[in-house]
């Protein structure tokens, strides 16, 4: 067992993040070393960052604890300021094996976070697997040049910049040539692809190359990506080829006009709605989830009542609910706030209106044939996650990593239950 520990939270370019990290630190020869890969997206977010370094100096009281990620990124002093922690890296350095080689040898600073919007390329780390995943993640792209009124991502991340074509392309043939069937391609921004390369390629060029130039590649999904800046190679291959799996998660962030423009977003509600339709047209078996705020600043019940139809409207099968949460420095943080009982009011009926939403779109699901990916053996059933990336429970016996076919017999609290079957 490795004596490195890392701990990871948040978003899936965290999770690409951590392996690389992992390996840095069994290189140097660190020892017992915990990890705290951190998320900044709300106040919570950050809290449970702080409690899970806590957690990790009770249960490892003489290992070295090291925080990075996007909260350390921003409030390093504070990570810093807490006893349990012997180090701070910014999310630039954290990606670093040099970061790692002198921990100890009379280092007095525990900050080591440089400027974030002075980087202007993304590295490229090739790694060869994930601890205890059947799905590899590619980082193809990182930080975000838009600036919405209630993120504080782009200060922990930097401005965008993407990974060039060739060396994605060589990342995912070597997973694929490592035995995994399913590759995420995961960024900050991922839509943003290219505009900082030469020749400016785009999401669907790479999504093309990837496809053609790496053949034994027979699952390729996307994370987050944002609607309005899906180019017309990307809308092809998902019309036309099946390996693009039939899976959308928008960055949607709100159903009122007057909302996504105090947001600073650059799309509209009757422009969201007309994605969904022209890619459902264009593919029938797509399916979308979103991410939603509850409770921004201004947010009227009529403004609120337009995000709660916008789940029906659009056919939302996953809602990620975030309750409002203020983060100083952003612009939405200093509009007038909304009364914390009445965020936590219309978080509970958006995830109420999700969860209807979800049940009627995965009953369509009884009695049909649906392909899955394997993640694993739980109580002699198969668990694992459809290509529209719903959960799955599946009577029979297969190895993860393997892709199979369930016959659906039910479905309940957003999971799909069925049989293995053959061929």
């Amino acid at each position: 067992m490795s004596d490195v520990e890392v701990i990871t939270m948040g978003c899936r370019l965290n999770i690409y993040e951590s392996e690389i990290m992992k390996k840095h630190a069994e290189a140097a020869g660190l020892g017992e070393t915990v990890i705290v890969n951190t998320c900044a997206v709300t106040n919570e977010a950050e809290r449970q960052a702080r409690q899970a370094v806590r957690r990790a100096r009770r249960e490892h009281p003489g290992a070295r604890i090291i925080v990075t990620g996007c909260a350390a990124q921003v409030n390093a002093k504070a990570f810093a300021a807490m006893p349990e922690v012997d180090q701070v890296i910014g999310n630039e350095e954290k990606m670093h094996a040099e970061s790692y080689r002198d921990f100890g040898l009379d280092q007095a600073e525990k900050i080591r976070v440089n400027d974030i919007m002075d980087v202007r390329e993304s590295a490229v780390h090739m790694i060869d697997g994930f601890e205890g995943k059947t799905r590899a993640f590619v980082q193809v792209q990182n930080g975000c040049d838009h600036r919405c009124t209630f993120c504080i991502i782009p200060y922990g991340r930097g401005n965008s910049r993407s990974v060039p074509m060739g060396a994605v392309t060589e990342q995912v043939r070597r997973l694929v040539a490592g035995g995994y069937r399913e590759v995420v391609i995961t960024g900050v921004d991922i839509t943003s692809y290219g505009h900082d390369l030469p020749g400016q390629p785009t999401l669907g060029q790479l999504c093309r190359r990837l496809l053609n130039a790496v053949p034994e590649l027979k699952r390729l999904r996307l994370s987050s990506i944002d609607s309005v800046e899906v180019d017309a190679d990307l809308m092809q291959l998902i019309a036309h080829d099946q390996r693009m799996l039939p899976h959308m998660h928008l960055s949607l962030q709100a159903g009122d006009n007057m909302i996504l423009k105090r947001m600073k977003r650059r799309h509209s509600r009757e422009q969201a709605i007309e994605f969904c339709r022209q890619v459902r047209e264009m593919r029938p078996d797509m399916v979308f989830g979103a991410d939603i705020i509850a409770g921004f600043p201004t947010e009227s019940e009529e403004m609120f009542e337009n995000s709660l139809r916008l789940v029906d409207e659009c056919g939302l099968m996953f809602l990620h609910v975030f309750p409002f949460s203020a983060r100083q420095g952003t612009p939405a943080a200093r509009m007038p706030q909304l009364n914390g009982a009445v965020v936590k009011e219309r978080a509970a009926r958006l995830r109420a209106e999700g969860a209807v939403v979800r049940d009627r779109l995965q009953a369509a699901y009884d009695g049909t044939l649906v392909p899955f990916l394997a993640e694993k053996m739980e109580a002699g059933r198969i668990v694992g996650h459809s290509d529209h990336f719903v959960p799955v429970t599946v009577d029979g016996v297969l190895e993860a990593g393997q892709v199979g076919r369930m016959r659906v017999t039910g479905h309940g609290d957003g999971r799909l239950s069925g049989v293995l079957a053959d061929g």
